[in-house]
């Protein structure tokens, strides 16, 4: 009995502790002193998920000693305070703590000494990082802090101090998930010279002009951020101040004399009164008292000087509180409606070169996250109640996910070794997460019910280079093909076997169209097929439901279905290749692609297309950076052997310029774009020539040295050759100087002729109009050396066989007119990075027949598809009946006269298998209800989240470019 008394009475202790009153956030702010240069230090260390070793090297090697350090310096001396920002890292430590020091973190955080800044799973890249898992990687980050650390965990800043350069969507994603302000480092340089002189490099980002998205954004003093030179007390820097008279080289007056000296000069650059010194660099703090111990002497050292004049008062803050006194001086700031891309540190000096850098890892991160929206849909939808062992294998890809979109991940600027862990963790969250599916399947078809088990479903993640071991020599199985879209769809399956005498057959038992393509000869020479037995890729077309799957099935044929033949073509004759949208035309001499007709609109462009590669300047191009030897680029040929196959779903035409550079162009029998595949490498490489691959189209458009980029697969922007908005260009590299990140498309038009040519990718690259009418795309590097920025290494990728290695991906062009190419290339980038997901079960015929007949073998899982214009961003499992819902209205203002119109959605019929019993809005990162969101004010003007009311029958409106995140509680 005294033994539950007390477990009892300390229960209550430590729940008492755990909530205590907070003066965390903006109430634990020291704002400094009125008519004083307010020198705001903040301790911050930053702590890279992997580049040179692994993320978990890292952590053992470093992290895990940087926190212990810091944890015992705050609890020192309540005034020091500590910024932290990487989250993965945070939980690594977090998990080997007792339950003694946990509590002491949690009063830490509680009384505002430690500070979560940013917030994410990381600090992640915002060239080649598509939104949908940037949004992702900041929700498990900033779920995970609230649910350790409450409301005092929640960011309250955004902090990107080193990704190279930054985006408009990023900045307009962080204004949405509620956050303040972003600090960053790494501008242009001759950008960062211009803010300077103007006092203008803290400005307010008109980040959305569809949602009004606006943040207080900043750039670093000095391009980086560490400290003041001098400044630096970490272990290894000595830079100690020694303040005892009785010991030789007392420094306190010439330490004291510097700091005043950095802060006047600094505060000329900046409005307000207030400045932030960064006190950290990359993993400091391994030893925080040394750097506590010396912060401690140079505040009070530093402010006894205002006795005798001095307007410097050095005060621990966090980036937070700094955002808060600029905030309170209700300064006009300067505003920004661009990107700063692209980022140069110095003249030629531009990191244009990772936009394109480890382009297999740059796929294999799209794909994965393709992959993961499907494993949370059918987590929800197979409604597995209080069964929640699909967690560990969803957080498994998730932080795999998280962790791959680090600045020096999916940018591919981490050393190859730590590529492949990045890779490998990938690989790890997606077959921990096929378990997941299978149980899904298992339960969504009836397998459960009915007693039957549905045959164990497998991925083929290698079906690009006609491999796929799970059914390549079989000649019954059965394929699930699953729609995460909201929209019915039509997509061709295409699946490696080692015949042409099969039949494929729908869930009604019909027989369906197939085409077998033979495997081409340059297929079969990648490495990574070793072992593979096919010999035919076999075609056919899937029609899907929303949000739902339905199956088919493979059985031996008694004849050949190679509907693939091979056409004679004459010599000198153009090639011409037609549906009835697109006309495509080859020239019959040098074989490449020469015109583009859209029927059904009338356009008709002259389009040429070639392989080509820029030589790399050796020790200045590298991962990071490209500077090109010569601007003009070469041609792997002027010409392309060509070869042409028609079948019954779509047209070839197989180009060869090299054997190390290919191409396949096809065209759909219904198809409203072409789709062009590459397959580059493996580069020559004799260790003397650094080969960049491009492909360049070259039409008759007159674009007028105008083009457009998407910002991080959703926003367009527009560019201009050798243009910048916010100051004047001195232009010292024409080609890589012109370069942006591609993350989902690039087009040219021409307003004359009233016609667009779009380009959408298959994975984040670099692109740019280098010429009037003209765009190129990135697709493969190699270089001779490292470009000493860090990784210490070149970018020598491998394949299996110790060679360069080949990279296989695709284009999708889109020729139309100006007014009709957004509801093309919107709803296509939709469908390419939503794609469908294709699983198969190598069975028998006879339990095929079992399948047939016990299963269910199509369904949806919406009573209504979602219309044309609103895309089901996230559905995934909150646990307790309840799910995560984001819906976006995937359309900007005036692109599309009928599309661009405001939307809205009814839930309460929405889903088939639920029935929603309440609706709350959350803020886009899903940590706080937006109406309890209060943003700061800027510019006496509100930049309060639009809160629009939930409608009856849980009525959502969406307008354009809006997403919606809202937390459903059902039945």
């Amino acid at each position: 009995m005294k033994l539950n008394r007390c477990l009892l009475i300390c229960s209550v202790f430590i729940s008492l502790v755990d909530y205590v009153i907070s003066t965390c956030g903006y109430e634990a702010c020291d704002l400094g002193k009125e008519g004083m240069i307010n020198v705001h230090l903040v301790p911050h260390t930053h702590d890279d998920v992997g580049w040179i070793k692994t993320v978990d090297q890292y952590y053992v090697d470093e992290v895990q000693y940087i926190l212990d350090s810091v944890i015992l310096a705050l609890e020192a001396n309540p005034k020091r305070k500590f910024s932290y920002v990487e989250t993965a890292f945070f939980y690594r430590w977090w998990n080997q703590q007792d339950d003694a020091i946990k509590l002491k973190v949690k009063q830490l955080v509680n009384n505002g000494q430690l500070s979560f800044i940013l917030g994410g799973w990381c600090m992640n890249d915002e060239a080649a990082t598509h939104y949908n898992a940037i949004i992702d990687q900041h929700t498990i980050g900033v779920k995970w802090l609230k649910e350790n650390f409450g409301e005092c965990g929640r960011p309250l800043v955004a902090w990107q101090i080193d990704p190279f350069g930054h985006s408009k969507e990023q900045a307009s994603l962080f204004a949405q998930m509620g956050y303040d302000a972003v600090y960053f480092a790494r501008i242009d340089y001759q950008d960062y010279a211009r803010r300077k002189k103007d006092k203008e490099l803290e400005m307010i980002w008109k980040a959305s002009p569809d949602l009004n998205t606006e943040l207080f954004a900043g750039a670093l003093y000095g391009q980086h951020y560490g400290p003041p030179p001098g400044m630096n007390f970490d272990i290894y820097a000595q830079n100690n101040i020694q303040d005892d008279p009785r010991l030789h080289d007392f420094n306190v007056d010439a330490v004291v004399a510097q700091a005043l000296k950095d802060a006047t000069e600094q505060n000329a650059a900046y409005r307000g009164g207030h400045i932030m010194w960064t006190e950290g660099m990359d993993f400091n703090y391994q030893n925080a008292q040394t750097w506590f111990k010396n912060l401690d002497k140079l505040i009070p050292y530093t402010n006894q000087r205002q006795a005798n004049g001095s307007k410097v008062n050095l005060i621990y803050s966090t980036p937070a509180c700094y955002t808060y006194a600029k905030n309170k001086q209700n300064i006009m700031w300067s505003t920004k409606s661009d990107d700063f891309f692209p980022y140069a540190d110095r003249v030629h000096g531009y990191w244009t070169g990772y936009f394109t850098s480890r382009a297999a890892l740059k796929g294999m991160v799209r794909d994965t996250n393709n992959f993961l929206q499907v494993a949370k849909q059918l987590d929800i939808l197979a409604n597995r109640g209080a069964d929640r062992s699909s967690d560990f294998a969803l957080d498994v890809l998730k932080r795999a996910m998280g962790v791959a979109q680090h600045h020096d991940a999916v940018s591919g600027t981490a050393k190859q070794v730590v590529t492949y862990d990045y890779e490998e963790r990938l690989a790890d969250g997606v077959n921990q997460c096929m378990g997941l599916v299978n149980h899904a399947y298992q339960k969504l078809t009836n397998s459960v019910t009915t007693g039957f088990t549905l045959p164990t479903q497998e991925l083929c993640p290698l079906a690009n280079i006609s491999m796929c071991k799970a059914v390549e020599a079989s000649s019954s199985f059965g394929i699930i093909v699953y729609n995460p879209r909201g929209q019915s769809t039509r997509t061709i399956v295409r699946l490696p076997v080692s015949s042409d005498k099969l039949n494929v057959t729908d869930a009604q038992g019909n027989p369906l169209q197939v085409q077998f393509t033979e495997v081409s000869a340059r297929t079969k020479k990648i490495p990574e097929r070793n072992g593979s037995v096919a010999t035919h890729d076999m075609w056919f077309t899937a029609q899907l439901p929303p949000l739902g799957f339905s199956t088919y099935f493979v059985s031996a044929a008694s004849r050949s279905f190679l509907t693939n033949k091979l056409v004679k073509v004459k010599p000198a004759s153009d090639v011409v290749i037609s549906n009835d949208l697109l006309e495509v035309i080859f020239d019959g001499t040098t074989g490449l692609l020469k015109q583009i007709s859209n029927l059904k609109s009338a356009v008709k462009m002259k389009v040429k297309q070639e392989l080509m590669f820029y030589v790399g300047w050796d020790k200045y191009s590298g991962a990071y950076k490209f500077r090109p030897k010569s601007q003009s680029p070469t041609q792997l040929s002027q010409t392309a052997k060509v070869q042409v196959f028609k079948g019954s779903l779509f047209t070839e035409v197989r180009q060869t310029f090299t054997n190390w550079g290919t191409q396949v162009f096809r065209l759909g029998r219904t198809a409203n774009h072409i789709e062009l595949e590459w397959t580059v490498g493996p580069i020559p490489f004799n260790g003397t020539i650094g080969r960049e691959v491009i492909s360049r189209f070259t039409t008759d458009l007159m674009s007028q040295g105008v083009f457009y980029t998407d910002s991080n697969g959703r926003q367009i922007l527009q560019r201009q050759k050798n243009f910048r908005p916010t100051w004047t260009l001195d232009v010292n590299e024409p080609v890589s100087g012109n370069y942006y990140p591609v993350n989902s498309r690039i087009y040219i038009q021409d307003l004359k002729r009233s016609c667009q040519f779009t380009i959408l990718t298959d994975r984040s690259q670099g692109g740019t109009s280098v010429a009037n009418g003209s765009l190129e795309l990135m697709l493969h590097r190699m270089t001779t050396s490292d470009d000493s920025l860090g990784v210490g290494e070149a970018l020598q990728e491998k394949g299996s066989d110790g060679k360069p290695l080949i990279v296989r991906g695709k284009h999708y062009l889109v020729v139309d007119t100006i007014a009709a190419s957004a509801a093309v290339h919107r709803e296509l980038a939709q469908r390419l990075f939503m794609a469908p997901v294709v699983t198969v079960a190598k069975t028998t015929p006879a339990v095929i027949d079992k399948w047939r007949k016990y299963l269910t073998l199509r369904q949806s899982y919406i009573r209504t598809a979602l219309p044309d214009n609103v895309h089901l961003l996230t559905l995934e499992s909150l646990g307790n009946n309840q799910l995560l819902l984001r819906l976006e209205h995937f359309y900007s203002l005036n692109e599309d006269s009928s599309l661009s119109k405001n939307v809205t959605v009814s839930l309460q019929d929405l889903f088939s298998t639920m029935t929603i019993k309440s609706v709350k809005e959350l803020t886009l990162e899903a940590n706080q209800y937006l109406e309890d969101s209060q943003r700061l004010k800027w510019n006496k003007k509100s930049s309060k989240q639009d809160y629009r009311p939930i409608g009856n029958d849980f009525a959502i409106e969406l307008s354009p470019m809006m997403i919606r995140t809202l937390e459903v509680t059902f039945q």
